[in-house]
């Protein structure tokens, strides 16, 4: 039997009509969430998911602007709110609190987006933002500018520099290398930046100490724009779901993505600028937080039964904002008058949580 090959000017109309129409259900290796057939039996499900989540979320932001350690009872909170309180309650909840749920919220984004994007890029689900180095750039700047006795804006200025060194020298390691070549050139810079922060901390003076310590694990007071990173997060939405479909070729494997015809190399350098501008963005304003980065972007997958980026992005960038404010909130009431580092408290509640969804995701 002899089959007939398609016209040229046909099979490549049938190409190119086709071309994303199954790329938008993949599943990240390691995930066990299976692909999803039609993604229009995934839509509705997933708008309702985002619903219930998305009021999860304003219940987590009011909670962590009305409940805090200066002794402020709810009703006397909501009167301040409504604009009958007393002006030194409004200045709590307005000038103190209130930006440091936004950092919290925009920080948390920040992070679970990348997590998203960098899962996505190497295809790994051990993949976190901090695997490109960026955080340790940062921290190396950040302490060394402590160590001077440099005022928050010249630490953060500090930071922002030891980032974008940190970004350049992966970058410039990993050219032409490909996707595994790029994973393992952040680990070792990762490493390194480690080693650096231990010897800067044993030459510090003991009076600095304590600052650079609550800097490394994390800490929102860092946070002097939180306008800025939320801001930036919902911008980082907005274009994740605009390059939604790409992701899902992406993530489905580099064959699949030459098959469609997908510049690879373009897209791999695109995400891998963006996830070190967002995770760069995170770690100056808050510090290194582990965990959320991590452990979001597999609970979204896992909640929703679905590695849809049109779905996952969103989501955990409302879940990763969530989350890290609740860490927050748990962090300067719990041992009131005293406050705990965030990312310590993200730590302790993200181990937990990442063991529970290994387990989930074995069954």
């Amino acid at each position: 039997m002899t089959v007939r090959a398609l016209p040229q000017s046909a099979a490549e109309e049938m190409a190119f009509s086709n071309k994303f129409r199954d790329a938008t259900p993949v599943s990240v290796p390691g995930t066990n969430v299976p692909p999803q057939a039609h993604a229009r039996w995934v839509a509705p499900a997933g708008v309702r998911g985002l619903a219930l989540l998305l009021l999860l979320a304003i219940a987590v932001f009011l909670c962590a602007l009305l409940i805090g350690s200066s002794g402020i009872s709810l009703p006397r909170a909501l009167a301040a709110l409504t604009g009958s309180g007393d002006q030194a309650t409004r200045t709590v909840l307005l000038a103190v609190r209130l930006p440091r749920v936004l950092a919290g919220f925009g920080v948390g984004s920040l992070l679970a987006l990348s997590g998203v994007l960098l899962q996505a890029l190497f295809r790994n689900p051990l993949a976190d933002p901090y695997v490109l180095g960026v955080s340790g750039g940062a921290a190396v700047g950040a302490l060394l500018a402590m160590i001077a006795g440099a005022a928050a804006l010249v630490v953060q200025s500090a930071a922002v520099a030891g980032a974008l060194i940190a970004v350049t020298v992966v970058y410039l390691l990993a050219r032409g290398g490909g996707t595994p070549r790029l994973l393992l050139t952040g680990v070792v810079l990762a490493s390194a930046c480690g080693a650096l922060v231990s010897v800067l901390l044993a030459l510090a003076d003991s009076s600095r100490v304590r600052g650079m310590v609550f800097w490394l694990a994390g800490d929102l007071e860092w946070a002097t724009s939180p306008w800025l990173s939320g801001g930036t997060a919902l911008l980082a939405v907005l274009v994740a779901l605009l390059v939604a479909r790409p992701l899902n070729v992406l993530a489905a494997g580099e064959l699949r993505a030459r098959t469609v015809g997908l510049a690879l190399e373009a897209w791999r350098t695109v995400l891998f600028i963006a996830c070190a501008a967002l995770t760069a963005l995170a770690v100056v304003s808050a510090g290194t937080v582990g965990f959320v980065g991590l452990i979001t972007p597999h609970a979204v997958r896992l909640s929703f039964g679905s590695s849809d980026h049109r779905i996952v992005a969103p989501a955990a960038a409302l879940a990763g904002g969530m989350l890290l404010t609740a860490a927050d909130l748990i962090a300067r009431t719990i041992a009131s008058p005293r406050q705990l580092p965030v990312g310590a408290i993200m730590a302790l509640v993200g181990a937990p949580l990442f063991v529970a969804l290994l387990r989930q995701r074995t069954r």
